[in-house]
């Protein structure tokens, strides 16, 4: 009956956001009638110790990045430098192209340390520009971002910097570049076939007649000045960001070093305020390159940036708060669905599963779609199973590289379901509707499972790592 429960909560919370209805609203619904069904006197305490503890804590932590990533898309779009480097793409690689191009450009970003919700909004306004200019239907773009931005570059190639290829670290004791090969042939494969796909979608839709739209929401901004900027100066607040974030990930710890502490009191006395850098470092060196590459966009494009300021930043504020607590909504409903006795049912049925990578994978990626969250799914299972998973590999002989990429790329499979904070953010941001778009998005997600498989089958074939 308990897992019953569960699976009758998330069952509504998906299909009430695939109907279109606000999971603002709708997450603690589903949350607290899962506790209701459990246990009536836990509802209370529930929803202010567990859900909206979750909820508001997300919030500290990641709206400013939501808000200053908004910011900085909507000045990439006001100032042209979007049109810019869409006109510079279309002569270099030609408007067929168009859905290659937007990948390579999320690919770059995220495989370069930026949050993959700044992604969508810095990466929005040249996907809508070149999508309309190369007459592709715009209910294309959401599967186009996430085959960039939320698939390979994620967890899948050695290196990259998202936080769902560093969690496995901390339970496997390897590092992000763990089993190489195994990763990069899974993100090729993932690459080929979502490419494939979106390709098979458009010329699809090219032969139905289909164009980018009419009537369409949220759609960026005519670009309104005199002439467009050089496309290598369009592109430099991109790589300025690229290259910040990084620079910052590695220097903030330097200067900080573990912990940092401060007397927030002027008058009489207050609590010292105890901050670990290792849980905001990153966060920190996000926004303190989202402001530096606000900054070069306003001193770069300053005249037409002007002129829009005003509105643009209203409109973009707004998009932050939106994405913002939908995703922090998100957050509270996984919370809550972890703490219910219906989800440790699913737990233990997903470890009797006999082969070892196998049961890695089917269980954080069943957690994780499950929470409706990548990283939250993956340090649930690896929190509760990680002893089980090592036992049963060293037994098996199985390398610790190549469970961290197995439990990485499986975080990033199923973790997209309709009710997924990244998922609404990203329809959000794009003005589309999980009926208009979400069945590509959720294509990519199978075939982003399908490549953990693959790769569980190429390691036992081959013992590549």
């Amino acid at each position: 009956m308990s897992f019953l429960i569960v699976l009758a909560a998330l069952c509504f919370l998906m299909l009430v956001a695939y109907r279109g209805y606000s999971v603002i609203l709708f997450a603690p619904v589903a949350a607290l009638g899962a506790v209701l069904l459990t246990d009536p006197s836990l509802v209370a305490p529930m929803f202010t110790g567990l859900f909206m503890d979750k909820m508001v804590g997300f919030l500290k932590l990641y709206f400013p990045v939501f808000l200053l990533g908004a910011i900085f898309g909507k000045l990439i779009e006001i100032s042209g430098f979007s049109k810019s480097i869409v006109a510079a793409v279309i002569r270099l690689f030609g408007p067929q192209r168009a859905m290659l191009s937007i990948v390579v450009v999320c690919a770059l970003l995220t495989y370069g340390g930026v949050s993959l919700f700044v992604v969508v909004f810095a990466v929005y306004p040249f996907a809508a520009e070149l999508f309309r200019q190369s007459d592709i239907p715009k209910r294309l773009i959401p599967g186009t971002i996430a085959l960039g931005a939320f698939t390979f570059t994620m967890d899948a190639l050695p290196g990259t910097p998202q936080i769902q290829n560093i969690i496995p670290a901390s339970f496997f004791g390897t590092n992000a570049w763990a089993a190489p090969v195994l990763g990069t042939l899974g993100g090729v494969f993932i690459l080929i076939l979502g490419m494939s796909y979106l390709e098979w979608r458009r010329r699809r839709a090219c032969t139905a007649g289909e164009g980018y739209g009419d009537n369409l929401v949220n759609e960026p901004a005519p670009f309104v000045g005199e002439r467009l900027a050089h496309p290598l100066l369009a592109l430099l607040p991109l790589l300025l960001v690229g290259v910040a974030n990084k620079l910052l990930t590695v220097w903030i710890p330097q200067v900080y070093g573990t912990e940092h502490r401060f007397d927030p009191a002027v008058i009489g006395s207050a609590p010292e305020v105890v901050q670990e850098i290792s849980r905001v470092a990153a966060i920190w060196a996000v926004e303190g390159a989202l402001l530096l590459g606000i900054f070069s966009v306003l001193l770069f494009a300053w005249k037409p940036v002007l002129a829009s300021f005003a509105e643009g930043t209203k409109t973009a504020i707004g998009g932050a708060l939106l994405a913002s607590m939908n995703t922090a909504s998100e957050y509270g409903f996984g919370a809550v669905i972890a703490a219910l006795p219906g989800f440790l049912v699913v737990a233990s049925a997903l470890s009797a599963i006999p082969d070892p990578l196998v049961n890695e994978a089917v269980t954080v990626t069943a957690l994780a779609g499950i929470t409706g969250s990548a990283s939250g799914g993956m340090s649930i299972a690896l929190a509760a199973m990680s002893e089980t998973f090592i036992a049963n590999a060293h037994a098996a002989g199985i390398p610790m590289e190549v469970l961290h990429r197995i439990a990485a790329m499986a975080s990033g499979g199923m973790d997209t379901l309709p009710h997924n904070g990244a998922v609404i953010t990203l329809l959000a941001v794009t003005g589309l509707t999980h009926r208009q778009a979400y069945k590509d998005i959720f294509a990519i997600t199978l075939i982003k499972t399908l490549a953990v498989f693959f790769v569980i089958a190429l390691f036992y074939l081959t013992g590549w790592v």
